[in-house]
């Protein structure tokens, strides 16, 4: 039997759980997450199909963007949780999204090309210029 994922946004407001194998955790440098974030993110990912949000559907808020992906945050308390590319069978979620402990590793950086100059990535982790 696979494990089975909790997680939620700051406030409470906002829970979800996610059957797992979940992906393991890629860290993105695009320029659209961290501002999103205010930082550097990571994402794990979920198949759609065993995803699903069990408390505060309504408080979960949608934002276009791009023309390819949306993104779900909490309206009470702000807190940024998935990424939602159109089409795509899975839903990222923000790896600090999710309670406790997890057993997930980093295992790369995506979207280096567009990172912030501020930081260096000093962790040894295969980097991609973009997505790989």
């Amino acid at each position: 039997m696979s494990q089975v994922y909790k997680g939620g946004c700051m406030c409470g407001a906002v829970r979800y759980q996610a059957q797992g194998p979940l992906r393991a955790v890629s860290v993105c440098h695009c320029a659209q997450c961290r501002k999103w974030h205010g930082g550097v993110p990571a994402y794990t990912a979920a198949d759609r199909a065993k995803f699903k949000l069990t408390k505060g559907a309504e408080l979960v808020g949608w934002y276009d963007s791009s023309s390819f992906a949306k993104r779900g945050f909490c309206k009470t308390c702000g807190s940024s949780l998935f990424w939602q590319g159109n089409d795509r069978p899975h839903i990222s979620i923000a790896a600090g999204s999710l309670d406790g402990k997890t057993g997930l590793k980093t295992i790369k950086h995506i979207y280096v090309a567009d990172k912030g100059d501020y930081y260096d990535i000093a962790d040894g982790l295969p980097q991609h210029a973009q997505h790989d």
